[in-house]
């Protein structure tokens, strides 16, 4: 049948100028972007699945460079303990000078100032140590409950190295004491408000002919001649004399609920404690050195643990980072042999069908030839 007003032939191949153009447009924009889904209507189902890798890959390179972060938190305060174990070696090492009986009072003074020097930065290091503003160390004085109980004072962090809510590292750095706390061992009041006193000698006591002044006797303010005993007489030897008053380890002793409640503190801090002055003074520094080297190598021990945990998670996340990128890849980005040769097949289809176009709006001249034209 041959018609004038609807012209099949040109509307087919109009219709497949059309198609070859929209796959032309799509093959560009595909090797344009690198991208294979550029739209939900390219692959609805795989821009759902790229979109959740791409939050769980962009989740995962952030958390590698929180636990970097973490490492690096790490090996500060592992640098600053350090510091503080040589200085500590460093007092060690003067007190046992200080411990032969070699040395005058003047020796020992001299001594005493390199000490009290490397106290006093020590416990400067650990209270000024941070990373990032946030500290490093909590070296204040014990901190207690309501009820008496000594509060947990470690720093405690999470590291997010992940991209789920689970995918945290906590670290935790115990405190290095830098203060201690004494409590009172004579006056202990009970409810009636009572207390014990330290034994008081007079002139005529017949005891030993000297008396080395104790912790105890300044915690239970015992008094030389009198007169109370300061944190310098401790250590020291004193012969008897009236108004002496000394702790008295048999005293009478109220019950523990008395003594909980009514029981005072005394802060003292790394530079009293570490004191060589004396033998007794001497002694105690090593005593407290002792425990302070035993508590920074534990300490550094959990910080060498922590780094290593966090470089593993590095390492895993890592790992995991490139294996997601090459699935998301997989699908979502533009595999270009392939969509060169569609892009080619698309471009020859365009052209075909234009050509074709041309041709089928030609063939409707044929019908002047019926009218006599």
């Amino acid at each position: 049948m041959t018609v004038i007003n609807t012209n099949g032939a040109a509307l087919r191949a109009m219709a497949a100028t059309q198609r070859a153009n929209a796959d032309l447009a799509q093959s560009m924009a595909k090797l344009s972007s690198g991208q294979r889904i550029n739209s939900a209507k390219d692959d609805a189902a795989g821009l759902a699945i790229s979109s959740s890798m791409t939050a769980q890959i962009r989740g995962m390179t952030q958390g590698i460079r929180n636990a970097m972060d973490g490492v690096s938190l790490v090996q500060t305060a592992d640098g600053a303990l350090t510091e503080v174990s040589n200085m500590l070696q460093r007092v060690r090492e003067l007190a046992v000078q200080a411990g032969s009986g070699t040395y005058s009072m003047t020796d020992r003074a001299a001594l005493q100032s390199e000490v009290s020097a490397l106290s006093t930065q020590i416990d400067q290091t650990l209270r000024s140590a941070s990373f990032n503003g946030v500290s490093l160390f909590n070296g204040n004085a014990p901190v207690y409950d309501a009820d008496n109980n000594l509060v947990d004072a470690s720093v405690k962090l999470n590291i997010q190295a992940g991209p789920n809510i689970a995918d945290t590292i906590p670290v935790a750095i115990p405190p290095i004491q830098t203060t201690y706390i004494r409590e009172d061992v004579s006056y202990w009041y009970n409810y009636e408000g009572r207390l014990t006193e330290p034994v008081v000698y007079d002139n005529y006591y017949t005891g030993p002919t000297s008396h080395l002044v104790t912790f105890d006797d300044y915690m239970a303010g015992g008094k030389i001649g009198g007169k109370l005993i300061g944190r310098d007489d401790i250590g020291r030897i004193t012969y008897p004399q009236t108004g002496d008053q000394w702790y008295d380890p048999n005293g009478t002793r109220y019950s523990d609920y008395d003594y909980d409640t009514y029981k005072q503190r005394r802060e003292f801090s790394l530079t009293d404690e570490l004191n060589v002055t004396n033998r007794y003074r001497t002694d105690h520094t090593l005593k407290r050195v002792d425990e302070l080297l035993g508590t920074v190598a534990s300490v550094q021990g959990q910080l060498g643990a922590t780094g290593n945990r966090l470089e593993s998670a590095i390492a895993t996340l890592t790992s995991g980072t490139t294996n997601l990128s090459e699935a998301r890849s997989r699908i979502a980005d533009t595999d270009y042999s392939d969509e060169s040769v569609k892009l080619a097949r698309a471009q020859i289809l365009a052209q075909a069908s234009t050509a074709m176009l041309a041709q089928a709006n030609q063939s409707q001249k044929d019908v002047l030839k019926l009218l006599g034209q």
